[in-house]
């Protein structure tokens, strides 16, 4: 028993596939074409990206067979993206969902995001914040970070205005190298 619904926190994709479920259904068509139209075409992403299910994740929704996208970049699934529309993304986010004149994500969406659940005092919806136990007093409070399979990693840092994309870098390595690039954009010591 881990006690009643939302007194609990464990990390598991089941949670972000059910998410991902449940916008299928909202949305009533594939959810990689929603993200190009609403998001990764206006940002002016490359056509390169893909997002991708299960081979078992398909599904029948209004008499139209279509797969049903994982939130996990492993087992053949999840979201296929270079490094340059990583960090488009990134930079879209740290505008507050916001690119040149156009609001795309709703104006609140971000703080919204960013509000720790209350399981767990270091994540928001689908963002890891720098606060709680776990925070790092060499990084900014502020920052937060999106985190993948294989190290691949969104760290932004709003008040710096810093994105930074790391691709295959071991998680344990990450904070070290995010103190290392905060300590050369401070640059040299003064005396």
């Amino acid at each position: 028993d881990v006690g009643a619904p939302g007194s609990y926190y464990e990390y598991n994709d089941v949670r972000v596939n059910a998410l991902a479920y449940a916008l299928l259904c909202r949305f009533g068509r594939p959810l990689p074409e929603v993200l190009r139209e609403r998001i990764m075409d206006p940002i002016g992403a490359s056509g390169d990206w893909r997002w991708e299910g299960y081979s078992t994740s398909w599904v029948e929704i209004d008499g139209t067979r279509m797969q049903s996208v994982t939130g996990g970049g492993h087992w053949g699934g999840g979201l296929f993206i270079g490094a340059d529309d990583h960090a488009k993304f990134g930079q879209f986010i740290s505008q507050n969902g916001r690119w040149g004149d156009e609001q795309i994500l709703p104006q609140d969406w971000m703080q919204q995001s960013l509000t720790p659940t209350p399981t767990l005092d270091n994540y928001g919806f689908l963002w890891w914040l720098n606060r709680g136990q776990d925070a790092n007093p060499a990084l900014p409070a502020t920052a937060f970070s999106a985190q993948g399979a294989g190290g691949h990693t969104i760290w932004i840092a709003p008040e710096q205005e810093i994105v930074a994309v790391m691709r295959w870098l071991a998680p344990p390595q990450a904070p070290k190298f995010l103190e290392l690039l905060m300590a050369a954009l401070s640059g040299p010591a003064r005396s």
